[in-house]
């Protein structure tokens, strides 16, 4: 395929949606809700686990465990939420939300950072669980306004990295994705921006930040990053991709010129808040890249791609 080509036709080479979309909906769950979306995912016991931003009736989030044999279908979903705010907590006061998961390689646990919002704004907190059952929380790990945020499973250098994202009062200044470093996750620093949103007309002017937790792959780490434009009718929030150093995540490789995956199904466009498409995880099968992403704040779907086809087009794009 012409190098053209790829750029012409990257969505429909690229990612492909699962034909029984979406996969989970309020409808599904075992008590009432008001939506479900933004799910991070990991495989835990040999099966794909979710965790499940689930907004109650009152708008306010906590996450709720589903687990599928194959990470399509038959969910088993648990009948109550499986991580709630803390009422004694006042970074919690008003939910949690869009969880990333991976797993310590050192520490054989599982690390889940998530967005806690406070009176003050969001922030970024983290927990670690063995069973998914209980959690040890460590908290506030970066203070408001931040979000988007994961761990890498291992270290660099003695040192855990953190990919994040402050947002300034102003977007006018730039949302970019930063990175900064910690020897106990809980002291952090050597702050640095690893990408910057772009400026005027791009896909991803002014705001970006962090979808899935970062992929392991041959030839680096692989990013998908979320991009939002502003519109007249609203805002667009559309996928593109990165590739990080393996040995020094800071090193930006290749980064996408055009986005990759955006709104474009009816439950991608109309939702509670529409157009748009916001994976928070992904799971990973031999070639096959398994995302789940929330649709329009609503419902959680699925598209794959084939990691193979997503390094060679990072090769090719006119970055």
């Amino acid at each position: 395929m012409r190098d053209k080509d790829i750029q012409h036709h990257q969505e429909s080479v690229l990612f492909k949606r699962f034909k029984h979309n979406p996969v989970l909906t309020p409808a599904m769950w075992p008590y009432r809700v008001n939506s479900v979306f933004n799910a991070g995912a990991t495989v835990f016991g040999g099966k794909v686990l979710l965790l499940v931003r689930v907004e109650d009736m009152r708008g306010i989030s906590h996450l709720c465990k589903a687990v599928s044999q194959d990470g399509y279908t038959n969910w088993k979903i648990d009948s109550e939420p499986t991580l709630i705010p803390k009422t004694d907590f006042p970074e919690e006061k008003f939910g949690i939300e869009d969880p990333r998961i991976v797993k310590l390689e050192s520490e054989n646990t599982y690390a889940v950072v998530y967005t806690s919002f406070s009176e003050s704004g969001p922030l970024v907190s983290l927990a670690t669980t063995e069973d998914f059952i209980t959690f040890r929380r460590y908290g506030v790990i970066m203070p408001p306004d931040d979000k988007d945020a994961s761990l890498f499973p291992r270290k660099f250098k003695g040192r855990w990295a953190l990919i994040h994202r402050p947002s300034p009062t102003s977007y006018l200044l730039g949302a970019h994705i930063w990175m900064s470093f910690s020897p106990d996750l809980k002291h952090w620093g050597d702050y640095s921006i690893l990408l910057p949103a772009r400026r005027g007309s791009w896909w991803d002017a002014y705001k970006i930040g962090l979808g899935p937790q970062p992929i392991e792959t041959s030839e680096g780490w692989l990013i998908i990053y979320h991009g939002v434009k502003t519109t007249a009718a609203g805002s667009l929030y559309r996928l593109g991709l990165a590739l990080l150093d393996l040995e020094d995540p800071r090193k930006v490789i290749k980064r996408s010129a055009e986005w990759v995956f955006g709104p474009n199904e009816i439950y991608e466009r109309v939702g509670d808040v529409p157009d748009v498409t916001f994976p928070c995880g992904v799971v990973v099968k031999g070639d096959e890249l398994i995302m789940y992403y929330g649709a329009s704040d609503t419902s959680m779907a699925i598209a794959t791609a084939s990691v193979k086809q997503i390094l060679d087009y990072l090769n090719h794009d006119k970055c």
